[in-house]
């Protein structure tokens, strides 16, 4: 299976070609970036797919992260694999970013439960909690840095995300220590091909994935404000 998977979710804008029958990952880009992704991505695709040598219509599938993350970048990125899986016919699906985060570490079977954390600002963040088998304890969902902390009830865990250092650094001190902490911008390029690769189309849209209204929004019209007055 050919697979194309895109993040422009958080940090960093990104993309690779996966080929699963060849075991792995035939080419791929990242560019760190707050911003600017909406100027960056089409050209970065267009080298990777070139680097590839893999044609848009011979791919399988497209695959894209839907978030929690930046509005503005998630909408980039939805968009182009949207767009490039109508135009080559082929089936697009979403990954959320914390699952991305959490994949590597789950892959390796370890004991420890896995917290995957990203930065919600305002003193919050999103976060899931998986056993070290991939098991779910704690859904994704996003709280308070405080209530967040709550997860050291499930022992000794290992953080992965751009929010690692956040919870690490508050972490309390009358609970077990974490015991590995992996702070990255942004997810691994390639995990969201794996990922894209494995989950059912039908169970795993390419829309938003936000857990809360996005801070940014759309300018209310004048013709559906409700504080301009009725037409005469």
């Amino acid at each position: 299976m050919l697979i194309l998977s895109i993040d422009t979710a958080l940090d960093a804008c990104a993309a690779a070609v996966l080929d699963t029958g060849a075991g792995g990952v035939i080419a791929r880009e990242s560019q760190a970036m707050k911003r600017g992704h909406a100027e960056a991505l089409m050209p970065l695709i267009a080298r990777v797919m070139k680097a590839s040598g893999v044609a848009f219509a011979a791919l399988d599938r497209v695959a894209a992260t839907t978030g929690p993350g930046s509005f503005t970048g998630l909408r980039v990125g939805l968009s182009a694999a949207r767009g490039i899986a109508l135009a080559a016919g082929k089936p697009v699906v979403g990954v959320t970013t914390l699952t991305v985060f959490a994949a590597p570490i789950v892959s390796e079977s370890s004991e420890h439960p896995v917290i995957a954390a990203i930065d919600a600002r305002h003193d919050h963040v999103y976060f899931q909690v998986l056993g070290g088998d991939g098991s779910s304890l704690v859904k994704p969902k996003v709280a308070p840095i405080a209530e967040a902390l709550d997860v050291a009830r499930f022992g000794t865990p290992h953080l992965v995300g751009n929010a690692a250092n956040i919870l690490a650094e508050r972490w309390p001190t009358d609970a077990s220590q974490p015991f590995k902490i992996n702070q990255q911008a942004a997810p691994d390029i390639a995990w969201v091909a794996w990922l894209g690769a494995a989950v059912n189309p039908e169970s795993s849209p390419a829309r938003p994935y936000y857990l809360r209204a996005p801070d940014a929004k759309p300018p209310k019209s004048p013709l559906t404000d409700a504080s301009q007055p009725p037409a005469s």
